[in-house]
């Protein structure tokens, strides 16, 4: 069975599956949060790694975490860092280039594992173009070791999966700048901003370049599009001609490529066909996200494949199992077989988790339905 599941999650997604579906959950918010507070995890799973919870589960695993780390990015040799610890919370680190400097000041957080920019990388216009410079210089390599590496821990539970850096006014305001000051940026140095995305495209496509070479089919942009911050003009100004850039270079050489919306996306459903995407991950309906299933699906067309779809807050006890059946059973109806059922996007720290085995057992009983 564990063997199957990689050759599952590629059958489904290149249309060679007979009609079956993958159930494909993300837990590691769910057990990274219960790590950070020290809290033990519920019986059998306690002492356990996600992988080995994904095993006892029954399920498939997303496997960003473990097959990313095989595309190595390297930086030119003139770059330099330099980490200066400021307090107990607080770690400043200096990148020194020939063009200038970027200084950034990143503080942890009392809730998770996450840091907090108190400094971004980039706030004046000079660091954005060292920014662009340090795209402009970066290399990407591929590492067999760490593939190898992945293929033998957690290779039975899914397909080699990635999902590359951000796109243009995304990579500004998660990666770089922050929200506000990336709004600020594209309207007072709007040359400035678009050498950066040049320069990011550039850099990308020599990632791309190394991607299609590997054997890592099934490729994510890991955007998390949220329709409020890109908006629909900033969407078809920018994002919308980068993304079929890219999903044209890595459609040659046969790959699967979807993209990550995990905010308010009924704005942009519109252009999901015009992305040259094969699927969206993430999208989430109500009443967590701002649009409807049927809705989706009329966006999506024949053609599209729905990654997750199932709202995170239905493993939650808010919501009586019956309700995660229904919404399970009916994602089925709608979309299989072009369908990669998971959690949009993750199971909380406080959902059950018990609640992933009800979901299994619905998609076993399908996916034998339709092999009989």
């Amino acid at each position: 069975m564990q063997e199957d599941l990689a050759r599952l999650h590629r059958d489904v997604v290149f249309g060679r599956s007979g009609g079956k579906i993958i159930w494909q959950p993300r837990i590691g918010c769910w057990y990274d949060d219960k790590q950070f507070a020290g809290e033990p995890l519920p019986e059998p799973y306690d002492g356990m790694s996600v992988p080995e919870i994904h095993r006892e589960l029954g399920c498939s695993a997303r496997l960003y975490r473990e097959y990313n780390p095989c595309f190595v990015r390297v930086e030119d040799p003139d770059v330099t860092f330099r980490e200066e610890r400021l307090s107990s919370t607080d770690v400043k680190t200096t990148i020194r280039t020939p063009v200038g400097e970027q200084v950034e000041v990143l503080r942890a957080s009392p809730n998770n594992w996450a840091k907090i920019h108190v400094k971004w990388q980039v706030e004046s216009q000079d660091e954005l173009k060292v920014a662009a410079w340090r795209e402009r210089h970066t290399t990407w390599i591929w590492d067999q070791e760490c593939f190898d590496a992945a293929q033998r821990d957690v290779g039975d539970l899914g397909a080699p999966t990635i999902f590359m850096p951000r796109m243009n006014v995304q990579s500004l305001y998660i990666e770089r700048m922050g929200v506000a000051n990336a709004m600020y940026a594209l309207h007072d140095w709007p040359r400035t901003v678009e050498d950066y995305f040049d320069a990011l495209e550039e850099s990308h496509s020599r990632l791309i370049k190394v991607i299609n070479a590997s054997p890592v089919d099934i490729i994510n942009f890991g955007e998390n599009i949220h329709a409020t911050t890109l908006t629909p003009d900033l969407f078809e100004r920018y994002h919308l001609p980068a993304c079929r850039r890219r999903c044209e270079a890595l459609h040659r050489a046969g790959k699967f490529v979807c993209s990550h919306w995990d905010g308010d996306c009924g704005p942009l459903l519109r252009f999901a066909q015009e992305t040259g995407l094969d699927g969206i991950e993430a999208i989430t309906p109500s009443p967590q996200g701002d649009v409807e299933l049927r809705e989706v699906r009329l966006a999506f067309g024949d053609e599209m494949y729905l990654i997750d779809g199932i709202p995170a807050i239905y493993f939650d006890d808010t919501f009586p199992v019956e309700t995660l059946v229904e919404c399970t059973q009916r994602l089925i109806d709608l979309f299989a077989p072009k369908l990669v059922l998971g959690i949009s996007d993750e199971i909380s720290s406080t959902g059950d988790i018990e609640r992933v085995r009800v979901v299994g057992q619905i998609v076993d009983e399908y996916n034998q339905s339709v092999a009989v």
